[in-house]
């Protein structure tokens, strides 16, 4: 039986493929975002010559990076995007407050099981969630695609995680993704394919995660096994078999979920990952809850679930940004928003946010940040002397209370009114 790489580009390429095979094949969705976007247009319209694309249908474009602009030169390239997207006559468009790209596309369903997806952006292998071989490439190869319809890949070789138990109180998809990077390294799965399996029972936000984190061991694609979702979020996809044992791996590695503990990937390497324990006394001036790796409903709901009756600590500044406003929509109905800013929290705005420096909550010099998106390496949030800690929602929110590097069960236990 083949791996699930091995099953996609097969159905893509109209014959079998294995690990190694260089194959040609159409993307079922390409994605272009405000960041990358306009440098994919140069590209198309200078260098290949193509003023109007052929197929629109599976493009999508986002405002998502620097939204809303930042300054008049993102405003500037935001308005040319969005002419770009008139004239090309565009259904696909997101504009800024939307919401991040991957989180959108998943919504609105242009990501599905067996698919290939390509974009703009590295955490595109998010769309491993549902079962797509999503990956990110650069401005010329989605230019050529984009021209052709066209894309060329090699067929990676496949690292298998096997997850077995349940996640402990208080635990969950964040810890099992940084244990995934703890093991492999952040260059241990370089150009292969992560397939997870046994998280049948985990939600659609949970695998978000751990797809999104996929790309942090080298990965080129995050691809976790759709079993368990439910049949809107698969309807319309390709069905794909599940590998028998004997299917060949690259590695194989197994994981027990109960014995997963609160681990921080420490400043300027996400595979620097050291329980949070080993960490004491460290103070903590920014707690940031958001991105494409941690931005969801679920995961704010975390926030509050451990913050609750305690609040923010004197001297921290706690920033909470939605990953889409569909999440938005939701916290507000169910009271997290309201939750969230009476306990201290600032909301921002749906979308990237602080992430990649560039706007709303940037780091300061020698400012310490705990931080649940994706990368932490120097420079990352704004200033280069600035320190960020990989975390889960669960320590965020516990530091986020004590003023430090904390996990929940260091917090007061509250006594009933």
């Amino acid at each position: 039986m083949s791996t699930l790489s091995e099953q996609i580009l097969s159905r893509a390429a109209g014959r079998p493929v294995r690990a190694g095979d260089l194959v040609v094949v159409r993307p079922d969705r390409v994605l272009l975002h405000d960041s990358i976007g306009p440098s994919v247009i140069r590209i198309l319209t200078k260098d290949l010559g193509v003023e109007q694309l052929n197929d629109t249908e599976r493009l999508a474009v986002t405002i998502d990076h620097v939204a809303p602009a930042a300054n008049l030169a993102t405003a500037t390239n935001q308005k040319q995007l969005r002419q770009w997207v008139r004239k090309q006559g565009i259904e696909h468009f997101y504009d800024s407050g939307r919401g991040i790209c991957h989180q959108v596309l998943i919504e609105e369903r242009l990501a599905l099981p067996g698919q290939i997806v390509i974009g703009t952006d590295s955490h595109s292998t998010t769309y491993g969630a549902v079962g797509a071989f999503g990956t990110g490439m650069g401005s010329t190869d989605v230019a050529v695609a984009l021209a052709t319809g066209e894309v060329w890949l090699r067929c990676p070789e496949t690292v298998r995680v096997d997850c077995s138990d349940a996640f402990p109180p208080g635990l969950g998809p964040k810890d099992l993704a940084l244990e995934i990077i703890r093991r492999l390294g952040a260059a241990g799965a370089t150009y292969a394919a992560l397939e997870v399996h046994g998280l049948d029972d985990l939600s659609l936000e949970g695998r978000m995660t751990i797809a999104s984190m996929a790309v942090e061991a080298g990965a080129k694609a995050g691809l976790i096994w759709p079993g368990g979702l439910a049949e809107e979020v698969t309807r319309g996809g390709f069905e794909l078999q599940l590998p028998a044992e004997d299917t060949t791996y690259a590695q194989r590695i197994g994981i027990d979920l109960a014995a997963l503990e609160h681990r921080v990937a420490r400043p300027g390497r996400v595979d620097d990952l050291v329980p949070v324990d080993e960490l004491p006394d460290t103070p903590v001036d920014v707690v940031y809850v958001g991105t494409c790796t941690n931005g969801r409903s679920e995961d704010l709901e975390r926030v509050v679930q451990v913050l609750r009756g305690h609040g923010v600590a004197p001297g921290v500044r706690l920033m909470v940004v939605p990953a889409s406003s569909e999440v938005l929509k939701q916290s507000i109905a169910s009271g997290v928003v309201g939750e969230l800013v009476d306990l201290g929290a600032t909301l921002g705005p749906p979308g990237c946010g602080a992430c990649i420096g560039r706007h709303l909550g940037v780091l300061a010099p020698d400012e310490t940040c705990v931080f649940t998106g994706n990368r932490n390496f120097r420079g990352r949030m704004g200033s280069p002397d600035a320190r960020i800690y990989l975390a889960s929602p669960e320590v965020a929110a516990a530091s986020a209370a004590l003023g430090r590097l904390a996990t929940p069960a260091e917090l007061p236990q509250l006594q009933p009114a």
